[in-house]
């Protein structure tokens, strides 16, 4: 019973951050009806599985706001920007309520009490005198019953069409009016008979057959209703939902055939009542009864209808998705990053044999585990929006607080990154996105004096570069102040007066520890710790940090991370008698660099295609001993701040990468992000190039500390 729970959990946490991201589209947009019935359907699913798994004071609390939202739903009452706040509120009780023991203490019971006395009250308030349902009104000749979705629900339609004697004589075929239904979705028709006269009085120009129709589609009540367009007045047509598919999974069973009878009012109550209990078949027992055989029989029809579209709509959402435990998905890369390895000996191995059969087996072996690579990675690779979407609320709360007007644009949602590297992002971009609000965005009166619109915007965006992602939080507000950065710097003793530094040596104090430009230390912000924890935790992945700003149109702040942390295509190098790996995303070309020129060039710079080439030996890096070759390669490598060289002994080739991790003792060596085995069973290191380059970038923009630079410079 307790896997059934944590699935539960599971599928409880999903529903609660879909409703979450819908309350906050509904509260900007209160009209829409598909959104407000999303609403409704996620408290109904949670009230139901609660209930279901033993959760008693989730499915009360959910049942009474579910009540509630049942006005809201008929459009007897008006979803207000009070209800959207309330809701949020409810959302939040229920996840404290899911990691709550059984029963939870009492401040969650009565804090529950008050939340559903609080909501009920709201509704009440709001309710309008007479209030119409949302919905377009029926014409004279076509009724509608249930809410009408807009589109993209899977429902099950009953519709009943009977057209009217002379219907032909407008040039009306009915029979293509039941073809273009059938085109909509899964279809089922019952034809009504009993009106067709002897074969001696039938005129041919008279219709006398009416249907009754079972769809299930995902087309809206207008999609539906255009099928009749054109026989409106030519037709009785009466189009109800009877069932929505995505509530209807968790039912056992449909509604007996005295129930379908009596909503249609072909019986009443009473008569279904007596066949439920009677011991004949009840299809016998409402035809002695003087109910029409085509009423039973479309009785009978629909409720075949409705259990095939159950079955169909359970079966492709069980083919459609599985959900497996991450636990079990990192167990799997664990293994594949196994195989890997022992491909790569192998592949070592027989091309020392010389043997050619042996040879091409074990090519055909790497092909199908770079294949194998590749599938199980993808299937680590998760959508960037899923992230971007919890920041609404973030800036929900942060622009109400603080008497801010902020709109969250975002971009490149569609973009995936490793399961693991998204987890991790989740504090640095919280950080950054408040920093946005409270340092980036003015105030309503600062923005009106500049011109600007009265509701900033912070956008969330991310783009693929290569193999690195660039996620960035930009903002339209006022762009950092380098003149108070540098004050503040001064005064906590980080630089002295005389110093003089770029705008980006400026930006880069912003991360150290302990630094705020805040004027007051709020609930917020003014601690400075915000942005040190950013760059940590980014540059503890392999990630860095770049940030650029314009005064008066705002700041930029962009994580470049790396797509995965596990298995990685890299080029392997040789210092020495030791072994390298950079990651190969990043190499954009080797070339040579002789000895004479190594002379010559003492300030690290070299001529590339036109092009000032800055470049850091590896060798002095690392304090590796021996003799340097004759010829040495520069691996040529793209950063953030351009293309810097990487000098190596040699260039081995290509080379599958697991990457291991390097354990607590090595974790702050920098320059290395990890390490991986070799096929001969030797480690090599992974190179992390961004702080590499650093050393590089700091020649080229002081050419006095180049010859200060030996090993101990990381």
């Amino acid at each position: 019973m307790d896997n059934f729970k944590d699935a539960f959990r599971d599928e409880a946490l999903e529903l609660l951050n879909r409703l979450e991201s819908t309350l906050l589209e509904l509260e900007a947009n209160p009209q829409d009806t598909e959104q407000i019935m999303s609403v409704f359907r996620t408290m109904h699913t949670i009230k139901g599985s609660a209930g279901m798994f033993g959760f008693d004071h989730i499915g009360g609390f959910a049942h009474t706001l579910e009540s509630s939202l049942e006005e809201v739903k008929s459009g007897d009452v008006p979803f207000s920007k009070e209800l959207a706040g309330l809701t949020l509120a409810a959302r939040d009780h229920i996840r404290e309520l899911l990691d709550a023991p059984e029963p939870p203490p009492g401040d969650l019971a009565s804090y529950s009490a008050m939340l559903s006395e609080k909501f009920q009250s709201a509704v009440a308030e709001i309710r309008p005198g007479g209030a119409t349902k949302v919905g377009a009104e029926p014409t004279a000749n076509t009724r509608h019953a249930g809410t009408a979705p807009t589109g993209g629900a899977l429902v099950t339609y009953r519709i009943h069409f009977m057209p009217k004697p002379d219907i032909y004589l407008n040039g009306t075929n009915p029979i293509l009016l039941l073809q273009e239904l059938s085109d909509l979705g899964m279809y089922s028709a019952v034809p009504y008979l009993d009106k067709i006269p002897p074969l001696s009085e039938i005129d041919p120009e008279r219709c006398y057959v009416g249907w009754f129709v079972f769809l299930t589609t995902t087309a809206s009540v207008d999609q539906v209703r255009d099928v009749f367009m054109f026989v409106e007045d030519s037709a009785e047509i009466e189009i109800q939902i009877i069932e929505n598919l995505e509530d209807a999974v968790e039912e056992h069973g449909y509604k007996r055939i005295g129930q379908i009878l009596s909503e249609r009012g072909v019986i009443d109550a009473m008569m279904a009542e007596r066949a439920a209990q009677a011991q004949r078949r009840i299809g016998e027992i409402f035809v002695d009864e003087g109910v029409s055989e085509a009423d039973v029989q479309s009785a009978l029809t629909e409720q075949d209808h409705v259990r095939r579209s159950r079955e169909r709509f359970q079966s492709e959402l069980a083919s459609s998705s599985i959900r497996v435990s991450s636990d079990k998905l990192d167990h799997l890369v664990d293994l594949v990053g196994e195989l890997v390895t022992l491909q790569a000996r192998l592949s070592s191995t027989v091309g020392d044999t010389g043997e050619p059969e042996v040879i091409s087996i074990s090519e055909n072996l790497e092909r199908l585990v770079d294949e194998l690579r590749d599938r199980t990675m993808s299937v680590r690779m998760v959508p960037v929006g899923a992230t971007f979407s919890r920041f609404k609320r973030l800036i929900r709360d942060l622009s109400s607080d603080m008497g801010k007007s902020v709109d969250l644009v975002t971009e490149g949602g569609e973009t995936e990154l490793d399961k693991t590297v998204i987890e991790r992002l989740n504090d640095p971009l919280v950080h950054l996105v408040r920093n946005a609000v409270d340092h980036g965005v003015e105030s309503p009166a600062a923005r009106a004096e500049a011109g600007k619109a009265g509701t900033a915007t912070v956008t969330l965006g991310a783009r693929h570069v290569g193999a690195t992602v660039v996620i960035s939080v930009k903002d339209d507000g006022a762009g950092i102040n380098t003149q108070r950065v540098r004050e503040k710097a001064v005064q906590r003793g980080i630089i002295t007066e005389e110093e003089s530094l770029s705008d980006d040596a400026l930006y880069d104090l912003l991360f150290h520890p302990g630094f705020s430009t805040a004027q007051t230390v709020t609930e917020v912000s003014g601690r400075g710790v915000g942005m040190d924890v950013v760059k940590r935790q980014v540059e503890a992945f392999g990630g860095s940090v770049r940030v650029t700003s314009t005064p008066g149109a705002g700041s930029d702040f962009s994580l470049v991370i790396p797509l995965t942390l596990a298995i990685i295509d890299g080029l392997l190098v040789r210092l020495g008698e030791n072994h390298y790996v950079f990651p190969l995303s990043a190499v954009s070309e080797c070339i040579e660099l002789h000895s004479s020129q190594r002379s010559q060039r003492r300030d690290s710079y070299i001529s590339n295609r036109g092009e000032v080439l800055p470049y850091v030996h590896l060798r002095d890096v690392f304090n590796v001993p021996g003799e340097r070759p004759e010829y040495e390669q520069i691996v040529v490598v793209q950063l953030a701040d351009g293309p810097v060289g990487m000098v190596v002994d040699a260039v081995l080739g290509d080379h599958q990468t697991v990457i291991k991790d390097l354990g607590r003792m090595f974790r702050a060596v920098e320059g290395v992000s990890g390490a991986t085995i070799l096929g001969d069973g030797s480690v090599a290191l992974v190179l992390d190039l961004a702080r590499l380059g650093r050393i590089a970038v700091r020649k080229e923009k002081n050419h006095a500390a180049v010859s200060a630079i030996d090993g101990s410079a990381l």
